[in-house]
This record gives C-alpha cells, structure tokens and sequence, in this order.
C-alpha cells in the first residue's frame, strides 16, 4: 500500500515530457544577412527554438508542422502601440464610454496584431495600467495575444501632451504620472514600475492628437529627462522619449534616451547626435494615410487633424534623411491612432522612403529585439522564442506580401493557420 502511494506521488510530481514540434517550409528569411535559407526546418521544444537550418534532421518522435510553400520569417514586433486606443473614437467621442470598456478593446486589438504577425508589441503609454493586466492575462493563457512590454502610463508634463488636455478646470482631470521636477521625475519612475511597467515612456514635447499643444514645443527640461533616465537605468528600465520637436529631441538623446518616438521634425545635428549616441528612432510613417483620410468622421478635432498634415511630409522626408544618415531606425507604427489590424501597411510606406525590403524586416526583427534589449526574440535562432510567421510569395521582392500573413506561430504553437 505504502508503496503505491510512494509511487503515485512520484508520478504527480514528475515533470510533463517537453513538447518539441518541427516547422518545415519552402524557404526562411535570415534576416541578419537579408538571404534566404531553402527547405528549412525550425525546432521548437517548449516554447524555444533549439534548431534552424537547411540540415537540421526532425527529431524522432517530434510533432510535424509542414508549412508548404510558405516563406518563414521571425515573428514581427511594432514598438510603439496602444492597445487601450480605438481610433473610430476620436476627440471627445470616446467619453460616451466606461473606462472599461477600453480594456476589452485592448484585448479585441491585441488579437488583431497577433493575427497580423505581431508576436510582440511595446505599448508606450495606457490608462488605469490596462496594458499591464492584458500582458498578464497573455501571459496566463487567458486571452490570445503578442507579447506585450508594457510602459503603463506615460510621464509627462503638467498641462503637456501625456496629461488631460481635453478638460475645463472644473473636471479637474490630470494624468497620475505627471512630472515637474527632477525629484517627481524619479517617483514617477519608481510608481511605474511598482505597478508594472517594462520600459519608461515620457513625453519630451507636445504632440498632434494632445489639445493646447504643438508637436514642437519642448515640454521638459534636459534635467528631468536625465533624471527619468537614471532612474530607469537604476531599475534595469529603457526609456521611450515620445519627441516630434527638435530641439526636444535632442535635449532627449543627450539624457541618454535609448528610443525616441515620432522624430517628425528632427534636424541635421539631431540627425547627428542620434547616429553617434546610438539612439533608435521609431517613426510611425504611415498612420497620416489612415488619420487624413478618416480622421474626422471619427471625431477627431480639426486642429489635430490640421497638427497632422502639417508635420507629415517633414516626418517622412526627415525618415529618409535618417536613413540615408546611417541612423537606427526601428519599426513603430502608433496602432491605436489607426487601427492595429493595418499596421504591416508601413513597410511599404518604409520601402518608399528609401529602405530595402530587407532593412524594413530587419527594422521590424532583429533592431527592434536589439532595441528592446531582448535577446530571446526578433530571428529564428536557437535559444529565441518560438516566434514566427509565414506568408506566401517573396518579401524581399514585394514587401506588400506582409499585410497577409497567412500562418502566425507564438511559442511553437500555431495561432492562426488561413491558408
């Protein structure tokens, strides 16, 4: 009896056996080097790649996922997201609903961008820490979804463009994580990351789709954003600077920001200064084609819409010159302000301003992993996630074919099969 029970427990005890699944196609992107790799088979055991490569031999005994004539590429990642945002909501029209209901939304546009092959998102900026309880909730199996790196609220000066803008002062509405000093600037830092923030987002200057801001206006000093910085640092924290003006821009590079948002209207020297700090620059340069076009039937206010054109040809053009600069450029599309399911639609309009097919992947892989400073994402490698997509035709040549992904696999695990 004794010993059944002995052995009873021990086969509680005993750990599940690993599940390994072996992808094959017709051909995978390496994206480091912008080359295909033909016939390749991939190597998942419990959520992890331990194999890539044209010779790698499918393990006995390992479940087989033939992917056809499918090209396979690492899994896509978009810095700069909000899930909490609906744009059909512009303006004012969004106060028709409960705080809420923005959260059930959230979840409804995460799985929009998993089953557009975004298997990781950096949500730079959320209201009532709704992008740290969805990532959680992710996280747990609860609901389908990418990874989320969850920034919570974003800081930002008293009467700036991370505060209540929209408001008369009987409302007396102000966002939690305001800063005005370097000591508040620190507090804001530590209450984030108390309640769940993975990298710190400010708000360097003012914006298009704030009220009683312009996007180039600096809107804190030099002293407060060196102060976010050091703090993040002391925390293990990257910083996201949200920074359309230049000489706030700059102001951010020069605190060691490690990604600045926007950049529309980034000149020659902060052009510079980027290249020789190391700073990333996500530049969401498509989103125009959906606010100009649907902006205002959406309710969004004529002075935002008008903020919008006249920053949207400087940001594109200033893109190129980054680009042709040698710059760090990362992919970030500001999903939310446009819908998230639209969001691959940029790497064309990044191919029109002046980079390869390949560079605008890579922007979307492998820099973006760097950026994020994660090593277990952004290409399929032994030891990253298993986190991949697949679509049909060649990438490389029609950079369009993103907007399809017909297969997206999080983790090993197909998550969406529209073939």
């Amino acid at each position: 009896m004794l010993l059944r029970i002995i052995a009873a427990a021990l086969t509680v005890a005993a750990p599940a056996a690993a599940e390994t699944v072996a992808f094959t196609a017709a051909r995978m992107l390496d994206v480091t080097t912008g080359r295909y790799v033909a016939s390749p088979v991939v190597v998942v055991t419990d959520g992890r790649i331990v194999a890539a490569g044209a010779k790698v031999v499918v393990p006995v005994g390992a479940k087989r996922v033939d992917l056809g004539g499918l090209t396979l590429l690492p899994g896509l990642i978009d810095m700069h997201v909000h899930l909490d945002s609906v744009p059909r909501w512009g303006g004012y029209s969004g106060l028709q609903f409960s705080d809420s209901y923005f959260v059930v939304a959230a979840t409804a546009n995460a799985r929009a961008m998993l089953d557009s092959g975004f298997t990781t998102v950096r949500n730079v900026g959320s209201t009532n820490y709704s992008d740290v309880g969805l990532r959680e909730a992710i996280d747990d199996g609860l609901v389908p979804g990418p990874r989320i790196v969850s920034a919570a609220y974003a800081l930002g000066a008293t009467g700036g463009h991370c505060d209540e803008t929209y408001f008369p002062p009987s409302f007396a509405r102000q966002s939690p994580a305001v800063v005005n000093g370097v000591d508040q600037a620190r507090v804001r830092v530590r209450e984030q990351r108390k309640y769940g923030a993975q990298v710190i987002k400010v708000c360097a200057t003012g914006g298009v789709f704030s009220r009683n801001t312009e996007p180039g206006q600096q809107q804190l000093h030099e002293a407060e954003l060196a102060a976010i910085v050091d703090e993040a640092k002391l925390w293990g924290l990257r910083v996201a600077a949200h920074a359309h003006g230049s000489t706030g821009i700059k102001a951010a590079i020069r605190a060691g920001v490690h990604t600045i948002e926007h950049a529309s209207l980034i000149d020659a020297e902060g052009i510079a200064l980027a290249k020789a700090r190391g700073a990333y620059l996500s530049m969401d340069i498509y989103n125009t084609d959906y606010t100009q076009a649907e902006g205002a039937k959406n309710g969004v206010m004529e002075d935002n819409l008008r903020k919008d054109r006249e920053v949207a040809q400087i940001q594109r053009d200033n893109f190129r010159a980054a680009h042709k600069a040698g710059v760090k450029l990362i992919f970030g599309t500001d999903a939310g302000v446009m819908p998230h399911d639209q969001a691959a639609r940029q790497f064309a309009t990044m191919v029109q301003y002046g980079m390869t097919p390949a560079e605008a992947i890579r922007a979307a892989t492998a820099t973006a992993a760097e950026a994020l400073g994660m090593a277990d994402r952004g290409t399929i490698a032994p030891g990253r996630w298993g986190d991949m997509i697949a679509v049909a035709g060649d990438p490389l040549a029609d950079v369009g074919t993103l907007t399809k992904v017909a297969v997206v696999i999080k983790g090993g695990t197909v998550v969406k099969d529209a073939r």
